[in-house]
């Protein structure tokens, strides 16, 4: 029993860091892609890429929410429960990776470099996430809090 317990909060955990690596790519590809075209330095790109990727994961988590019914100030706080630690190990590892690519942040959207590096990073933070989805929900944390209300209601 423990076997399949196991097999279904790994399926759980992955379907919730595919979620969250969502809108963690749209935030990235969107930051760094207007960083690189207006000339940002990494720092100012970096931040603006972050500041996107939680918008963007904390929207796709809230979208559902709304249309279930609850008012924004009930599905704020549920978005930043089930999203905020998922998310920030992504955008940490993610960020990380990229500035350690030599030559990464400097790339242009038309260089294979570019979208490499992104690629790579974010294969990176998607797995270094999962073990922190897993461990969330298995304590009833995380996408635990959202998948729970869904089916209560």
């Amino acid at each position: 029993m423990a076997m399949v317990h196991d097999e279904s909060l790994n399926r759980t955990a992955i379907s919730a860091t595919l979620h969250c690596l969502t809108g963690c790519a749209i935030g990235e590809v969107l930051g760094l892609a207007l960083a690189t075209i207006l000339g940002w330095s990494n720092g100012l790109s970096i931040a603006v890429s972050i500041a996107l990727a939680f918008l963007f994961g904390y929207s796709l988590t809230m979208i559902p929410l709304l249309r279930a019914g609850l008012g924004l100030r009930r599905a704020l706080p549920l978005a930043f429960a089930s999203d905020t630690f998922s998310i920030a190990t992504m955008e940490l590892l993610d960020s990380l990776t990229v500035l350690l690519i030599p030559g990464a942040m400097a790339a242009g959207l038309g260089d294979p470099l570019f979208w490499g590096s992104l690629a790579g990073a974010l294969f990176i933070a998607f797995w270094a996430a999962v073990p922190v989805n897993r461990w969330l929900i298995a304590r009833g944390k995380g996408h635990a809090v959202v998948h729970a209300y869904h089916h209560a209601h």
